[in-house]
């Protein structure tokens, strides 16, 4: 076996055990988002990374106390009427809320979660938003969606949960369409993470 197969077997079910925590941890904000985590989350953290008020005014409190994103993909998306988004991992819903309605009833949203419960309550945030997302069950490494589909891809602090990145980002660059665009915002480290650090999944989904 080469060294690059033993690499990746070894890191097979380090992968596994992340993925049961990233689950674990998100569907626990998304219960429970009164607890306490180890990030900002709720309304204080989109506050904080810059969402307009009336934004959150007008969304539905279930989603807004759920948000656990890291920053503000609608900073930069410049999303306009009539585009087709994919949110990458969608979660309670209200990153697609948003960019529904910049996208308009003749737009498209896309949500991509990989947990089927976070699906199904993005789907109903957004219909008590007064708008519409389509949410698939799915991984970042493997997006269920066809070859350059989308306009715009928006990512709020979840492709630092996957431990191939590369992949991803191939991900992103098939479904988008000739000349389309990414909005991510994320979490990026500027120095090698200790094994100690990258062998935690609780650390690492945290």
């Amino acid at each position: 076996m080469t060294d690059l197969a033993t690499h990746a077997s070894d890191q097979a079910p380090l992968e596994g055990v992340l993925k049961d925590e990233v689950l674990r941890m998100y569907q626990e904000v998304a219960d429970h988002p009164e607890g306490e985590f180890h990030f900002f989350h709720g309304r204080l953290a989109a506050e904080m990374f810059g969402y307009e008020r009336e934004w959150l005014d007008q969304a539905p409190a279930g989603a807004v106390a759920s948000f656990a994103g890291v920053g503000n993909p609608h900073l930069r998306s410049g999303l306009q009427p009539g585009e087709t988004v994919l949110d990458l991992g969608s979660g309670a819903g209200l990153d697609s809320i948003i960019a529904g309605w910049q996208v308009g009833p003749s737009g498209r949203v896309l949500g991509i979660d990989l947990n089927p419960h976070m699906c199904a309550k993005a789907e109903a945030h957004a219909a008590l938003a007064g708008g519409a997302m389509e949410c698939r069950q799915g991984t970042m490494e493997d997006v269920p969606l066809p070859d350059a589909s989308v306009d715009v891809v928006i990512s709020n602090g979840v492709i630092n949960l996957s431990f191939r990145k590369r992949r991803v980002i191939g991900e992103l660059y098939r479904v988008l369409k000739p000349g389309g665009r990414m909005s991510i915002a994320d979490i990026v480290s500027a120095k090698q993470l200790s094994l100690s650090i990258v062998n935690d999944p609780k650390l690492w989904a945290s």
